[in-house]
């Protein structure tokens, strides 16, 4: 191969890799993975030329060192007279018989392009550009569109001849057809007389295109396509660069590695795969958390989950679990009759009744029961009045076993409560768990308030003199034991309920009035624990090795309705010991995997946390960490394994029994800044959810992966949502705000014997007005932001939401407990405050204030403290001036259950606290006017 037009003006250092640097290095390369060819439209023939037709297939390539390729080396000419022959241009054979010479034209690069030394490779494949024509073309007529490929702006103007300028476009061909066609063409560079026709027939039935070039100029070129060609450059240079070395090369050069090099690249490859393979890897939500809930058409507003395939409401989980009865024999028969229901001794470990254990002695019990003249039918109503225990749940099993209903007794209730509910209910037997509870209901009998009661059943033992007690009032008293034995000897076969009959009564507390008794069918319980399986199904599923912890009261629907969950997938019920003080204790020997809570222990949980930091470096190192742990969190990574856990978190989740994987929180507002912390530092999955007995318990749930708070979720997916006007408080529909009304198969029945609040409660349409203010969030979550029943107005004319505000100042670091309150004939509010035994005086010595906790209660200096960091949340939350409490009076002993200010769920009984305080609460009005 020769210079055609003259031999290049070669630089002294052009050679590369060893090539001499006088002449260009020719060689055969390997074809483009991809054949670009180019498109012309027709058109008119150039004036005063001979022409000739030829063939371009285009595809270049830029390298920096040798390569097997046909490359031409030449110093950069900065310009060429018009007409001159281009160098370097590569001049090939002709075929044989033809005299036409074939030539590659090359355009020179321009400096800051395409080459970095004096003497810059251009490589080309063999099928770059054939030209074949009797003489070379010269520089104006290869490079007159050469400054859209190359050109730096400041080329001298290029002669174009006159003629038709042509319209190409660069495509990539099929892979097949384009190897055939240049492989025809790949000879050496010798254009062939027959293969050029062939190989333009093959790209043109891959779908190619033939550029047409016409002598005594090649037509201008578009930019169009040098962009292709240089996108083609710089791609091979990039897959040169990466090009694998060879294993040779690899072998020699692990050897020259010394022995420590070697271990030291190993541990990191080691660590490296150990890292990928135990990564955190973030929970992926089950819908669209920006779109957690949807309208159904033609429902007045109403919003439904998205969670789930069909349009119709959730009414069961499992074909096989549709009532309460089956739910348990479900568990009974997946956990291979395993362990069911625990209890413990002080400082002992937990003991475990089988499934199979508890199914018996329900059978036993509920024969007995109809031994002594109960009626298997949903008309018999059974009483049981105890803490948490098996017994309980052996009790309540037995009712279900029979087609009986329960009716939960709060052991906390009062003997008032207690009375009206053994009347409304028409309650002739009694199960007890201790004879001082057997006592009271002898008392009602013997004073006539309970004539209908003839039955106590007890769990623990009991004196004879008891028994001839409750003869002289004519109330026959046994053992559960001698029950369980009576009905072994007369066993019944069971009568199994269905999903339509009534299961259990529940009176809810109340914060006022007697206790109204929510009637809830075993359809109304399958169907609300159902849609909480339904929403976590993606991220949690249930499973037989699941332990949960029973405190919360079993009267409450709440704990019914997650220890449902844990039946029926045959997993394990631990109580507690019956103080709650020994709560962890209890927790670090279980072991528990569910932890249901109320907001409360959460805040006391937070609190112990943040007291334990008594320093401003602990504190900030603690802020830190769970900034640090918060940031994994929202973005979906739930773990307990981190450093931050390791270093900070580690004792928390310790105390709660180091197992814990889920926890669930309701029946009260929870502190958005206390669930958001907990989230992170006890490294589980934490739900929040809203409801009332009314509604099974729960009628919204936190959607998995949406760990966001300030909100109760998306509703679940056995009922739908809507929001109603409420005037009075000004709360409109159209604005997304309104009372909360909830309708679907796990709305209750209605109140036993009382039409009346019956038809306050649900409409005629089936909805039930929950009197709690709600408001849709674009995300299509609830969040509640007043409450209907518990809101008074000032005497300016002001409404005021008390819990709304206790929920803010609770947050205060020394405050246990508050209770705000307001009066229609003053115009500001005042408060009720237990400060924390734990924290307060620590918190006092910071302000240097020291004595004990009765001293510290009543340290005027101490309280002025309080009141100004209540008053700082409350401005911090956008409370407004009306809102905030002007006067507090604080309290050495806290409100609890025992001293009848609490409810059994920790409720605050407001009329009960308001007369408990009436003295207080009259002084600071009179001293604060």
């Amino acid at each position: 191969m020769m210079w055609q037009g003259g031999e290049p003006n070669h630089h002294p250092d052009s050679g590369l890799m060893g090539e001499p640097s006088g002449e260009p290095s020719v060689g055969t390369a390997p074809n483009l993975n991809t054949l670009s060819v180019a498109r012309a439209e027709e058109g008119l023939t150039p004036r005063g030329s001979q022409c000739l037709q030829t063939e371009v297939l285009g595809g270049v390539s830029v390298s920096g060192k040798q390569r097997s390729s046909t490359c031409a080396y030449w110093n950069r000419p900065t310009a060429t007279a018009a007409g001159e022959p281009l160098p370097p241009l590569l001049e090939l054979p002709p075929p044989a018989g033809s005299s036409e010479q074939a030539f590659v034209a090359i355009s020179p690069p321009q400096e800051g392009r395409l080459g970095a030394g004096p003497s810059a490779p251009l490589c080309f494949d063999q099928d770059v550009l054939l030209s074949a024509s009797p003489t070379p073309p010269t520089h104006a007529q290869c490079c007159c569109n050469h400054k859209s490929l190359l050109g730096t702006g400041n080329e001298a103007p290029m002669a174009q001849t006159p003629g038709t300028t042509k319209r190409y476009t660069s495509l990539t061909e099929k892979e097949q057809r384009s190897k055939e066609a240049k492989a025809m063409l790949s000879n050496e560079m010798r254009p062939d007389s027959q293969a050029l026709p062939q190989a333009k027939s093959l790209v043109t039935q891959a779908g190619s295109e033939v550029r047409v070039l016409r002598r005594p100029e090649f037509a201008a070129l578009p930019s169009e396509f040098f962009l292709s060609l240089l996108e083609k450059m710089q791609a091979q240079e990039i897959l040169r660069m990466l090009r694998l070395p060879e294993l040779g090369d690899l072998s020699q050069f692990f050897r020259s590695l010394s022995a420590t090099t070697l271990v030291s690249m190993g541990a990191l490859a080691a660590i490296l795969a150990y890292w990928f393979t135990h990564r955190p890897k973030a929970l992926q939500p089950p819908c669209n958390l920006l779109m957690q809930s949807e309208e159904v058409e033609g429902s007045g507003g109403a919003r439904r989950s998205v969670i789930g395939d069909s349009q119709q409401l959730f009414t069961h989980y499992y074909d096989d679990a549709r009532t309460m009865y089956e739910v348990f024999r479900r568990g009974l028969r997946i956990s291979g009759n395993g362990p069911c229901l625990g209890f413990r001794n002080p400082k002992q470990p937990y003991q475990w009744l089988s499934y199979q254990e508890v199914a018996d002695r329900a059978e036993f019990l509920g024969s007995g029961l109809l031994q002594h003249n109960c009626k298997p039918c949903t008309d018999q109503f059974i009483g049981v009045f105890a803490q948490n225990r098996p017994e309980w749940i052996i009790a309540e099993l037995a009712c279900y076993t029979y087609s009986m209903v329960v009716v939960p007794l709060y052991d906390t209730l009062g003997p008032g409560a207690v009375r009206y509910i053994i009347n409304t209910a028409d309650i002739s037997t009694v199960i007890v768990d201790k004879p001082q509870k057997a006592v009271v209901l002898l008392e009602h009998v013997e004073r006539k308030e309970t004539p209908g009661l003839k039955l106590i059943i007890l769990m623990e033992p009991f004196e004879e003199a008891l028994k001839d007690r409750g003869q002289e009032c004519g109330v026959v008293i046994k053992s559960m034991q001698d029950v369980e034995d009576c009905g072994q000897q007369n066993h019944c076969d069971p009568v199994p309920p269905k999903p339509s009959d009534l299961s259990i009564v529940c009176f809810t507390s109340g914060t006022t009035g007697n206790p109204k008794g929510a009637m809830l069918t075993h359809g109304n319980v399958v169907a609300d624990f159902s849609g909480f399986l339904k929403v976590t199904e993606s991220q949690w599923s249930p499973t037989c090795a699941d332990v949960h912890i029973s405190y919360l009261p079993l009267a409450h629907m709440f704990e019914r309705m997650v220890q449902s969950v844990v039946y029926c997938h045959g997993g394990r019920v631990g109580f507690f010991q019956g103080d709650i003080r020994l709560l962890s204790d209890d927790m670090k020997a279980l072991c528990p995997t569910i932890f249901p809570v109320v907001p409360r222990l959460l805040n006391r949980m937070y609190d112990k946390i943040f007291s334990q930091a008594d320093t401003p470096l602990k504190r900030w190192l603690l802020e830190f960490a769970a900034k640090r742990k918060q940031a994994e969190v929202r973005s979906g990574i739930i773990r307990n394994d981190s450093i931050w856990d390791e270093l900070f978190f580690n004792k928390v989740q310790a105390s709660l029994g180091g197992c814990v994987r889920m926890i669930v929180t309701g029946a009260a507002p929870a502190s958005p800044t206390v669930l958001g912390f907990l989230r992170a530092a006890l490294g589980c999955q934490v739900y929040e959810g809203y409801g009332q007995t009314e509604c099974t318990a729960g009628c919204t749930f936190t959607t998995p992966g949406d760990w966001t708070s300030g909100h109760v979720g998306a509703p679940l997916p056995c009922n739908h949502i809507k929001l109603v006007d409420v005037e009075e408080l000004n709360y409109w529909t159209s604005k997304g705000e309104g009372e909360i009304c909830v309708r679907g198969p796990n709305v209750f029945k209605g109140y036993l014997k009382d039409p009346e609040r019956t038809k306050e409660a649900l409409d005629d349409d089936g909805w039930l007005h929950t009197g709690d203010i709600g408001k849709w969030l674009p995300t299509g979550t609830l969040k509640i932001i007043d409450r209907k029943k518990h809101i008074f107005k000032l005497a300016q004319g002001e409404y005021v939401a008390p819990e709304m505000i206790e929920n803010i100042y609770i947050r205060s670091e020394p405050v246990a407990q508050v209770y705000v309150h307001g009066d229609s004939l003053k115009a500001f509010l005042v408060g009720i405050v237990v400060p924390d035994p734990e924290v307060m005086p620590s918190w006092a010595q910071k302000r240097g204030i020291e004595g004990t906790y009765a001293e510290l209660c009543t340290n005027k200096e101490l309280k002025k403290a309080i009141l100004e960091d209540m008053l700082r949340l409350g401005k911090e939350s956008g409370l407004h001036s009306f809102e905030q409490v002007k006067a507090i009076h604080i309290h050495s002993d806290m409100f609890s259950v025992q001293n009848g200010l609490l409810t059994p769920t920790l409720k605050a009984k407001r009329p009960e606290l308001r007369e408990y305080f009436k003295k207080q609460i009259e002084e600071l009005y009179s001293t604060s006017m």
